[in-house]
């Protein structure tokens, strides 16, 4: 029997890096002899989180582009002439049968020079709108991997198959875990929770709405989980109380999901992906400072299938207050907003994902 080789990037945000691991260890259920190995951005946060999950990773000199001119930006040229040699010469070492990027500044060097070796590429593009290491490598990658529809203006269609993107396989059934997570936060069971996802580094603005809605929350009988971020937690630890949890970050996304009622979050595309399928009322607050606004676009394809709340950050002052209040006394509301945002999960993502691949092997 062969033994497959895969080669996996993805990393910058736990949005890139998640969907990475859960497709390795998909391909790992079906193919238990295979050898994988990722490739990362050296003093990323995939450094750590990949050896956590028990695979070997190397580190390219790569960052991405900023805003203005900086001098990372002026030496850009040279790491990614650096990251393409090196990414060459990991390639040619470890003989993968399959090249896969789920995006993050080093998925561009690898893809490319595996694609220019003649190796077979898949890319997993996570977003409604693509980031531009996605759009270059499409046009030379195998099969393109999406979770929303009508990228045909970005890619090749004839590459295109829609996926859905990976999400933890312990979220398809949170509801039975409901008490252990009561129990694990040592939460009210009587009492609605909130839930507060300002991604893995956190987000500044969610965080001073929570801190200026606190009291509001308690004096509604509301009890609180608030992701508040590594960035931010020496902030924020001082609100730790009977009735809010205050965490940087979260290992048992499954126990904070199955035991929240109404989810305030980012819109990143992992994180949309988890809450279709998590089927809570959800108040997107998208953060405008990406590539191309892509969370505000990823939020609005839910809210035009009537599966979410959208308040942009500039909205916050003026309606979240008024939203939030609205909502919690309205549980038609809930249920409509909870039925509608299950219609859209792809709980299979990543078992087709791993179809696209092993097609290319096969």
């Amino acid at each position: 029997m062969t033994k497959y080789k895969f080669i996996l990037s993805g990393g910058g945000t736990g949005g890139h890096i998640y969907p990475a691991i859960a497709i390795a260890n998909e391909l790992k259920l079906q193919f238990p002899d295979a050898e994988f190995l990722f490739v990362g951005a050296k003093d990323k946060m995939e450094m750590q989180k990949v050896p956590q999950a028990g695979y070997e990773i190397k580190g390219l000199w790569i960052a991405g582009l900023q805003r203005k001119l900086t001098l990372q930006n002026l030496m850009f040229p040279l790491k990614l002439a650096s990251s393409l040699l090196e990414s060459k010469r990991i390639i040619k070492k470890f003989k993968p049968n399959v090249v896969i990027g789920t995006g993050g500044f080093a998925s561009g060097p690898l893809l490319q020079a595996a694609g220019s070796t003649g190796i077979p590429t898949v890319v997993q593009e996570q977003n409604s709108y693509p980031g531009i290491t996605n759009k270059l490598l499409s046009k030379k990658a195998n099969s393109i991997c999406v979770a929303y529809e009508n990228l045909e203006r970005f890619f090749p269609k004839e590459k295109i198959v829609l996926t859905g993107n990976p999400v933890r396989q312990d979220l398809i059934d949170i509801e039975s875990k409901r008490d252990e997570a009561i129990a694990f936060y040592d939460l009210d069971p009587n009492k609605k929770t909130l839930l507060v996802l300002g991604g893995s580094l956190g987000a500044r603005r969610i965080n001073q709405l929570i801190e200026k809605e606190l009291q509001n929350f308690l004096s509604q009988n509301v009890q609180v989980i608030w992701q508040c971020g590594k960035l931010y937690f020496e902030d924020y630890k001082k609100y730790n109380q009977p009735n809010v949890k205050v965490v940087d970050f979260i290992e048992r996304m499954d126990f904070v999901y199955a035991a929240s009622d109404v989810i305030i979050s980012r819109a990143g595309a992992s994180s949309v992906s988890e809450l279709c399928i998590v089927g809570k009322p959800v108040i997107f607050i998208p953060s405008p400072n990406v590539a191309e606004d892509h969370q505000t676009k990823n939020a609005q394809a839910i809210v035009d299938a009537k599966g979410a709340i959208l308040l942009k950050e500039s909205e916050l002052d003026s309606q979240f207050s008024i939203v939030f209040e609205a909502l919690l006394k309205d549980s038609g509301k809930q249920k409509q907003l909870s039925d509608n945002i299950e219609k859209l999960a792809k709980p299979r993502a990543t078992q087709d994902i791993v179809a696209e691949i092993v097609k290319l092997i096969r």
